[in-house]
């Protein structure tokens, strides 16, 4: 046996545990002096497979180091706790008990910040942001320049976002300092592990190390008696309610995911109204839920004092809530990745099996559920893309680093190189970036508030106090959204929820949050003010980003789905129970096959409708419904109204339109997609809105100050100003065009749309002309008559919509 894993080993042994071969094969490589990733399954021991190789080192004597030598990147400072006492858990037994693991985010308080700098701990929990905060430290190299092991945890979640490209930088400067750092990610349900990896060890050698990935994952389904042939969204699947209490009642502990949070109030208050026996045992848990409220929920999920919890994706990463049996997923997961991490919270233990039971709110997500299982079976799971060149983030670390002694040029140049975000930085953009930094740009060269950084001699630092102060309160890449305090009248912090919903309360409107009957009174110092209400009904409030789109996998194994019933197979349970609505479809229109694209052309007395099925996620069908719009319309001046899902999207015109003839002509042409794509929307604004945040990020505008703290209403006007100045004085500006491709990627997914439009250009056109709405339409007409009507009366004229298809469908 190796010796320095010895006590690893016997420790194992007695706690009766058999270490995985994973974990052996990380503990080794570590010792070895290799970086890596490891990637394997929610549960099984990914936190031990990297940790107990220093442990081991420090276990066999190692000269102690003054300063910590192991840092451990969580995405989530909520996490912090769990993660502290998981590290913890090993050292008594390893003879390590003077050992001091700590954290430090934040919510650490500066008098633990402060004793941690005269008496640094051991090892750090930390987050992205909390690492800057120490790069940006005069001592922060004194600190963290003894460390041998980075851990980033959940890379997956970090991986793709402007998060990462901080860890990117981060890491960079850490590689500096420490020669021989050992840099190790954990990850699951990731599709492109090598990637992955590469991001992370760019343009070094390193460790993939394939851990447990056929974890044993047992994906049913809760399916009513029947379904409607003509499905519509909204309503939530409450009709579920029954089935889902009855199977709560059969298990001690379970967890109920909803894809969004006004879906998880819904559920919550219809679970409680089901059984208002369960009310001190059934909890609520999402991300605008006040902190202290959301601990006391997952600490009671720990103890086994809950039985179930209702939650969105804020309880999708890293808690240890081993008590939980089962886990549901109300609606369709929307990937295969988002589903297998939540079935991870059950069984979340080494060896143990996980459940994740799908409960279909409506026919359509049948084909969503009988597809994610295919997929999960054959573990296709999502890829997850890397971010390039964020030159706000780039701007926001030039400044980070000449607060933390002051950087050379060149030489950080060749730094931020060496990271996979920045490796084909062009040194004119570069040169723009220090120039932003020490002058403001061109633009702005006038106003010193903008001339942070001090050059001399092509050295780098920052010598203003007052700037290196409001530096560190704004450090991070988390753009706050336009969100509101909600508050009890005599105190009580509830949680908060968007400015516009508020926007639209008058006193004496009731509403639900956070499982609560409120009443709104005020809003006085950006609070929304409530007092408890009598009535149980109201409104949700509805929160940005809501809707989630079907991923590309999951996406591609319904349209799969689609074949087989085409063809005539239905397997499954899912599939066998929405074979009416699927055979009227049929019967009415026709069902798209692998390679057809579905164009139904329906004529009412709105006008003509042209339904388009690409089965491809709402966002991509958001972009080209808009793009197909401005292209027609450009031939022949059209008014479109639009409406979309996951499955498809409507244009609906005063007049026949030749959708055909436009294919013809090159509508689903990739030349000009960029521009087209922008357009065809109100790019401007949409435009105007992503530069709040890229503003906000690289330092043009402040969020917080010392003493005051500026509304999200305040940064868009701020923002704003200084998007119009740049639009008419430097068109040109890089942060202009970063926020326009920003734009076109996460508004509308344009890589994705891309690779459509090529698959549509390929596939043979269905055209049909039903006389009515089919099943496959029914519910993108009816998302749109919500959108324009909205009234608490809309139920009654879909129900009556329903009623008279069901009649001329027989």
């Amino acid at each position: 046996m190796n010796q320095p894993l010895d006590r690893i080993e016997d420790w194992f042994a007695r706690r009766g545990w058999t270490p995985a071969p994973f974990q052996r094969e990380v503990w080794q490589a570590y010792l070895a002096g290799a970086s890596g990733l490891l990637h394997s399954s929610t549960g099984s021991g990914k936190t031990l497979g990297v940790w107990m190789g220093i442990l081991a080192e420090e276990a066999a004597g190692r000269e102690p180091a003054r300063g910590p030598v192991a840092l451990w990147l969580t995405p989530l400072r909520a996490l912090a706790a769990d993660t502290l006492a998981a590290l913890q858990e090993p050292l008594d037994g390893l003879g390590l008990a003077q050992w001091r693991i700590e954290a430090r985010t934040g919510d650490t308080s500066p008098t633990a910040k402060q004793r941690q700098t005269r008496n640094p701990p051991n090892a750090l929990v930390t987050t992205p942001e909390s690492l800057s905060l120490l790069l940006a430290a005069k001592d922060g190299r004194d600190l963290l320049g003894h460390l041998r092991l980075v851990v980033i945890d959940e890379w997956h979640e970090l991986l793709g976002t402007k998060r990462g490209v901080q860890t990117e930088l981060a890491l960079a400067r850490l590689r500096r300092w420490n020669r021989g750092l050992r840099v190790w990610g954990l990850s699951a349900t990731l599709g492109n592990t090598e990637e992955a990896a590469k991001v992370l060890h760019p343009g070094e050698p390193f460790a993939l190390v394939q851990g447990e990935t056929a974890k044993r994952v047992t994906v049913d389904s809760l399916l009513p008696e029947s379904v409607e042939r003509f499905p519509w969204a909204g309503h939530m699947g409450q009709r579920m309610i029954e089935r889902v209490v009855h199977e709560l009642d059969h298990s001690p502990s379970s967890l109920v995911f909803t894809n969004t949070r006004a879906q998880a109030e819904i559920w919550y208050g219809a679970i409680l109204a089901f059984r208002p026996e369960w009310e001190e045992v059934v909890g609520l848990h999402h991300g605008s839920l006040d902190l202290e409220e959301r601990r006391a929920v997952e600490q009671g999920l720990k103890d086994g004092a809950l039985r179930a919890v209702v939650a969105t994706s804020s309880l999708d990463l890293g808690v240890d809530f081993s008590p939980v049996e089962r886990v549901f997923q109300v609606g369709s997961p929307k990937g295969v990745a988002r589903l297998l991490q939540r079935a991870g919270r059950s069984g979340h233990q080494p060896g143990a099996a996980s459940r994740v039971t799908c409960v279909p709110t409506h026919a359509m997500e049948l084909i969503d559920v009988a597809a994610v299982r295919v997929a999960a079976a054959q573990n296709r799971i999502e890829k997850r893309a890397y971010h390039r060149e964020p030159l706000d983030v780039l701007a926001q670390h030039l400044v980070t680093v000449a607060i933390g002694g002051g950087f050379d040029g060149d030489d950080l140049f060749e730094e931020v190189r060496s990271t996979a975000a920045y490796a084909q930085l062009a040194r004119e953009d570069w040169e723009w970036a220090l120039a932003f930094v020490t002058r403001g740009g061109p633009t702005l060269a006038a106003y010193p508030d903008y001339r942070k950084v001090h050059e001399e001699d092509g050295f780098y630092t920052v010598e203003n106090r007052r700037i290196a102060q409001r530096h560190r309160m704004n450090i991070g890449t988390i753009v706050s959204d336009a969100a509101m305090n909600v508050q009890f009248v005599g105190g009580g912090r509830l949680g908060s929820v968007e400015e516009a919903f508020v926007s639209r309360l008058r006193k004496g409107d009731r509403f639900v949050f956070a499982g609560r009957a409120l009443e709104f009174v005020a809003v006085r110092d950006m609070t929304c003010l409530v007092r408890r209400a009598k009535s149980t009904k109201g409104v949700v409030p509805r929160w940005a980003g809501g809707r989630l789109p079907l991923s590309s996998e999951l996406a591609q194994s319904a349209r799969e789905i689609l074949q087989d019933a085409k063809d005539g197979t239905y397997a499954g349970p899912e599939m066998a129970l929405g074979r009416p609505m699927l055979e009227l479809q049929s019967k009415w229109s026709a069902i798209p096959g692998m390679n057809e694209l579905l164009v139904e052309q329906v004529q009412t007395r709105e006008g003509c409708h042209t339904f388009v099925f690409p089965f491809e996620g709402r966002l991509v069908h958001e972009g080209l419904a808009a793009l197909f719009a401005y292209r027609m319309s450009r031939d022949r001046s059209t008014t479109f109204s639009l409406a979309c899902n996951d499955y498809g999207f409507e244009m609906l015109a005063p007049w026949p339109v030749d959708f055909f003839a436009a294919v013809e002509d090159g509508l689903f042409a990739i030349r000009n997609l960029a521009e087209d794509a922008l357009a065809s929307l109100n790019s401007s604004e949409m435009a105007r809105r992503q530069f709040r945040e890229i503003a906000r990020v690289s330092g043009l505008v402040l969020q917080s100050t010392p003493g005051k703290q500026k509304s999200v209403r305040q940064l868009q006007v701020s923002s704003g100003l200084l998007y119009d100045v740049f639009e008419k004085y430097d068109p040109r500006h890089p942060l202009l065009r970063q926020a326009r491709n920003e734009v076109l990627e996460k508004n509308l997914e344009e890589s994705r749309m891309a690779d459509c439009l090529r698959r549509l250009a390929k596939a043979r056109i269905v055209r049909t002309e039903p006389p009515r709405p089919t099943p496959f339409a029914f519910p993108i007409l009816v998302d749109r008559l919500r959108e324009t009507i909205g009234s608490e009366s809309m139920d009654d004229r879909i129900r009556r919509m329903v009623e008279a298809l069901e009649q001329a469908a027989g």
